[in-house]
């Protein structure tokens, strides 16, 4: 058996990878990457949690993160791409939208 310690350790890795890589990266996509990186970590930590407690509060809450993310995702990929065809690049720094 795994301690719940590994878990968190491994959830707070991934969270601060997705924290720099949100601040560091300038591309819209890696931006992207960065946040959805962020939401699997905080979603390890209610599984360990859950399955530590044995309850499945922590997994149910899980699920719904999951869909809201998926939402985000087809959302936030046709934003991007809009953006890309109308300013034909991903850099944040160049891409402003209130700006003709």
């Amino acid at each position: 058996m795994i301690p719940l310690s590994w878990y968190l350790l491994l959830s707070a890795f991934l969270f601060i990878c997705g924290v720099l890589g949100f601040l560091i990266k300038r591309n819209i996509i890696t931006i992207f990457m960065s946040i959805e990186l962020m939401l699997n970590a905080v979603n390890l930590t209610f599984v360990a949690y859950a399955t530590q407690l044995k309850n499945l509060n922590g997994h149910i809450f899980v699920f719904f993160v999951m869909v809201v993310a998926a939402a985000e995702s087809a959302v936030g990929l046709g934003i991007i791409i809009a953006v890309f065809r109308s300013r034909e690049t991903l850099n944040v720094d160049r891409v402003n939208l209130l700006k003709l």
